[in-house]
């Protein structure tokens, strides 16, 4: 799918429900890829950690070939790693097709931005909770999506942070439908209604998905779809 056709397809429908694999069972990632894909997911999430940029080791190019191999689902993939840029062509060539870098791991966002969008994949520019918006203001026009950490990156299972929500109203209100937005951190089903009022139109959900008592995967994604559809304010809506 081309870049394009996929960011009009998220926009299409939101919120987007995005699983996050990190918290799946990767003893059978591809019965669970096929298990959240049969559920409805509309699009997978994949945290790419280095021990370096984050405190955590995750997985590399090699889960993300594999997860691609499992579905024809988008693939929104997380580089919370040093360097970002020297690993784009081979993210996107594993099969990512949203591929988001951090802000505070690159001195000027603009270059790795452009050579994601050369790819034909979507740019994502990812900022943790203390960064301001400021910070990444000359770098908005490059992006076709901006990810607002609710958590301190590298571990999952952590307490939404509200300041993303002050975040995500002021990016809508500054760029209205130029970028998506999506949150990832904390989402749950406590949470999203706020996530969706401010302008998320993705959500990255994990232990609310994967570790989430007698409910069934099919019965978590349409809880929290449902909650955040219901919740989305007029200033989200596409």
């Amino acid at each position: 799918m081309t870049r394009s056709r996929l960011i009009a397809e998220l926009r299409m429908s939101p919120p987007v429900v995005l699983p996050s694999l990190l918290l799946c069972d990767f003893g059978n990632l591809a019965a669970e890829v096929r298990a959240v894909e049969k559920a409805g997911a509309r699009a997978l999430h994949l945290d790419v950690m280095d021990g370096n940029f984050v405190p955590n080791i995750t997985y590399g190019m090699p889960i993300v070939e594999a997860v691609r191999r499992a579905t024809d689902l988008p693939l929104d993939v997380h580089l919370m790693i040093a360097k970002p840029e020297d690993y784009i062509d081979a993210f996107v060539d594993a099969g990512a097709s949203i591929l988001t870098i951090h802000a505070e791991a690159v001195d000027d966002p603009r270059p790795a931005l452009e050579r994601i969008r050369r790819r034909d994949a979507v740019a994502g520019l990812a900022i943790n909770p203390p960064t301001r918006l400021e910070a990444i203001a000359s770098a908005l026009p490059y992006c076709d999506m901006v990810l607002c950490m609710s958590v301190a990156p590298g571990w999952g299972a952590q307490e939404f942070d509200p300041a993303a929500l002050e975040k995500l109203r002021s990016l809508r209100a500054q760029r209205g439908d130029a970028l998506l937005l999506e949150v990832d951190g904390g989402v749950n089903a406590e949470t999203v209604a706020d996530c969706t009022r401010a302008g998320a139109q993705m959500l990255v959900v994990g232990s609310a998905i994967f570790r989430n008592g007698e409910q069934t995967y099919s019965e978590s994604l349409s809880q929290l779809t449902a909650l955040g559809a219901q919740s989305r304010s007029p200033e989200g809506s596409s």
